[in-house]
């Protein structure tokens, strides 16, 4: 969508001390209310974490109001646009981690692990290797639900169903990447940011995170070396290399993704169900004629 569309969506995370969680909280939902932001905010001692959408003016004064306090002058923000609200409601938790690793020894405010620009990843892998000669090897740190919609060209895709299990297995495959330079990515930066440095502290010599994640490589050089969409939590589903909504959508009953073509099968009812239910129930109807537990 052009930046004349109503509805101004933003991204944005830091990991900050912030040990008035509680009682900023407040604050946070009165100011939300009264600009007419919906979305989703997570304040937890390690930091923020923000998807919301709004009005230009009203995502302008919210971060105004945000930056004024001193922790977060600093705050990065990727925008996109769409011409419905993508949010439902507007919510503001209280978390322990502001992305879920249960590795809370990990403070990236204390240093980060070396970070590399869209720009200079696309130059790497259009050469094939680093500045320094070295092999480039993708490692999407998302869901595999996630994956599915979209991911970088010969990827490293561990299959996780959610990122706690992420330290288990890349300690599992360090010794296979040793020499080459690994590059984290995701969605926004948040969980690349936390891979990388977990990565570091179990002896990955040469590891970097995406800057930004997938939405600001495509906001910086567009979709090459990446085929696909990028998933999106909220009612847009998936963005194309334009910062576009796509057709994909997310079924109402088992939240699997559901691509254009699988919409165009009978088993595909909006809003009740689709060809992923259909295959689910079958694998449950076969385990329990066969005296299993689905």
């Amino acid at each position: 969508m052009q930046p004349s569309s109503p509805f101004v969506n933003i991204a944005a995370y830091k990991f900050i001390t912030f040990d008035d969680t509680v009682e900023k909280r407040p604050a946070f939902q009165a100011v939300c209310a009264e600009l007419g932001l919906m979305g989703t905010i997570l304040l937890s001692p390690e930091g923020i974490n923000l998807f919301l959408a709004g009005s230009r003016d009203g995502i302008d004064r919210f971060l105004q109001w945000l930056r004024a306090d001193a922790r977060f002058a600093d705050l990065e923000v990727k925008e996109s646009y769409s011409d419905e609200q993508p949010f439902k409601r507007m919510l503001v938790k209280l978390k322990r981690e502001i992305i879920t690793m249960k590795h809370p020894l990990i403070k990236p405010e204390l240093g980060r692990a070396p970070a590399v620009t869209a720009p200079d990843l696309k130059r790497w892998l259009d050469q094939g290797h680093d500045d320094e000669g070295r092999p480039v090897v993708m490692m999407d740190t998302r869901n595999a639900f996630e994956v599915d919609v979209g991911t970088f060209n010969d990827t490293l895709d561990y299959r996780i169903e959610k990122f706690s299990e992420f330290p288990d297995v890349v300690a599992r495959h360090r010794d296979e990447l040793a020499g080459k330079t690994v590059v984290t990515f995701c969605t926004g930066g948040i969980r690349c940011e936390k891979a990388a440095i977990h990565m570091q502290n179990i002896g990955y010599d040469h590891v970097y995170q995406l800057e930004g994640g997938i939405l600001k490589y495509f906001e910086e050089v567009g979709g090459d070396h990446y085929t696909g969409d990028c998933f999106v939590f909220d009612r847009r589903t998936a963005l194309n290399p334009k910062l576009e909504a796509t057709p994909t959508v997310q079924c109402y009953a088992c939240r699997a993704v559901v691509t254009p073509r699988e919409q165009l099968s009978p088993l595909y009812v909006y809003g009740d169900s689709c060809p992923h239910c259909a295959k689910r129930e079958s694998k449950a109807e076969t385990a329990a004629a066969g005296g299993l537990a689905p």
